[in-house]
């Protein structure tokens, strides 16, 4: 199957979540069959669908994913779904409990007569799972401070747009290497959000082994631009 074609479909989509969409489509810059088709993506992908790869292109100016996603996704909107998992057999009911009258003993399971049953185990304590990392929010209403470490340097992200590239004219860090685009990426500050923006450039972005368009700057995030690293921190 083609995984790059589209077919038009028609479904029905509760108002507020298309209102969602839109939203997230203006603020974003992408389309919003882009949002829905990453949704259907992943979703199949959490019930251990095969839902097919991203493609290693980067996708053009406006079909970008939303920040915080992986990477691009040409997927058909609707069309084929996937049969659902056959549900494991229920088991058996417990045999209901004997009456209290005077001399009449509970059955045990199994055979009559049979040996009692074991007490049951005590239930294990689930362990709380870790909390995700997240962007600090100043409670006075003032951006965060982010830090880019390039080459065991701490640079300060102090304007709107942050441009990395070969340029050294166009550029506020200039990599001179000629896999890079003479302006590859631009960390952009936005409603008092960071985010990464891949600039149309040759070889792209990298984000956990996977080509990205654009993704907001989460504590820690480490991202690959050819052979070069750039880690971001708000500490």
């Amino acid at each position: 199957m083609d995984q790059s074609k589209k077919t038009m479909r028609h479904f029905y989509c509760r108002d507020v979540l298309w209102e969602t969409f839109e939203q997230m489509a203006n603020d974003f810059d992408c389309s919003i069959d882009y949002l829905i088709n990453e949704a259907m993506r992943f979703y199949a992908r959490s019930k251990n669908y095969n839902a097919g790869a991203a493609p290693s292109s980067s996708p053009s100016v406006g079909a970008g994913p939303p920040p915080g996603g992986n990477g691009p996704m040409n997927q058909p909107t609707g069309g084929y779904a996937a049969p659902r998992a056959a549900r494991p057999p229920m088991p058996p009911p417990a045999p209901a409990a004997m009456g209290s009258q005077p001399g009449l003993a509970r059955a045990p399971m199994g055979s009559v007569g049979g040996p009692p049953m074991p007490p049951p185990r005590p239930a294990r304590a689930t362990p709380a799972p870790p909390n995700p990392r997240v962007t600090p929010e100043p409670s006075n209403g003032a951006s965060p401070v982010l830090f880019l470490v390039f080459n065991n340097q701490r640079i300060p992200i102090d304007k709107d747009q942050f441009i990395i590239g070969r340029g050294s004219k166009s550029s506020d860090l200039a990599i001179k290497d000629g896999n890079i685009s003479r302006k590859h990426a631009a960390v952009i500050r936005r409603n008092g959000m960071f985010y990464i923006k891949d600039l149309g450039s040759t070889n792209g972005i990298d984000y956990k082994g996977m080509r990205i368009d654009n993704k907001r700057i989460d504590e820690g995030d480490i991202f690959h631009i050819c052979d070069y690293e750039l880690r971001f921190t708000y500490r």
